[in-house]
């Protein structure tokens, strides 16, 4: 319980100064989308070294149980790239049938109230 309650700590006090430095909504939003977009990179990329790492054991291992765990691992790396490329696929085809030609946000207007009457 405590670990976790620091780590949130600790992440909300790094992230503050990024938080605070945007001027409006957009620019937040902009933020996010920049540190997810950054975020999917490191995971392919990390799927695609799990993977070669997986052959690289399987191909040049002796011992017959690190051949097996080599494989897994290879396995596991194509499983989950082409997980992430086919739901990238997925919002790709949502967007294009749906004619969603602008990924910037859509944040509705505040109440506008008539005081002069």
């Amino acid at each position: 319980m405590r670990k976790s309650f620091y780590s949130a700590l600790t992440f909300a006090t790094l992230a503050l100064p990024a938080i605070t430095s945007a001027a409006s909504v957009y620019d937040l939003l902009a933020l996010a989308n920049n540190v997810l977009n950054a975020l999917i990179a490191i995971l392919i990329t990390a799927a695609v070294v799990a993977v070669f790492w997986g052959v690289v054991l399987a191909l040049f291992s002796t011992a017959e149980g690190k051949k097996k765990e080599g494989v897994k691992i290879a396995l596991y790396g194509v499983v989950a790239v082409a997980v992430m490329v086919s739901i990238w696929g997925i919002i790709r085809l949502l967007q294009n049938t749906f004619s969603v030609t602008s990924t910037s946000p859509v944040i509705p207007q505040g109440v506008q109230i008539n005081t002069g009457l």
